[in-house]
């Protein structure tokens, strides 16, 4: 029987180190994960719309412009966390049919089509 893959979950350990939850995907954690994370790129999707209006206005000062960087930093970590969780679970399908199919990315002699 296959070892389920650990998932990157979209929070942290309380002295900031990485959490990981082992399993198929269909538990109540990883149900969690999953709401964290479409609030999260949402979140994402709102404080672009507000850079773009603040970055248009002239008179944006420069507390406003910091306040802006800090909340885009933290964002942009969000969503690399995000992609970087999902690309792992993607890899992890792949070689998953690799092993099934027994051909390298299901395509033949494991050649780029």
């Amino acid at each position: 029987m296959k070892e389920p893959a650990a998932r990157l979950l979209p929070w942290s350990s309380p002295n900031g180190n990485p959490c990981y939850l082992l399993g198929d995907g269909t538990g109540p954690v990883s149900r969690v994960a999953d709401d964290i994370e479409r609030l999260q790129l949402g979140m994402a999707d709102d404080l672009i719309g507000h850079a773009d209006g603040l970055l248009a206005c002239q008179g944006a000062g420069n507390r406003e412009l910091r306040f802006l960087a800090r909340g885009l930093t933290d964002c942009l970590r969000d969503v690399r966390r995000v992609a970087e969780s999902r690309g792992a679970r993607l890899r992890s399908v792949d070689r998953s049919l690799d092993d099934e199919g027994g051909n390298e990315g299901g395509n033949e002699g494991g050649k780029e089509a």
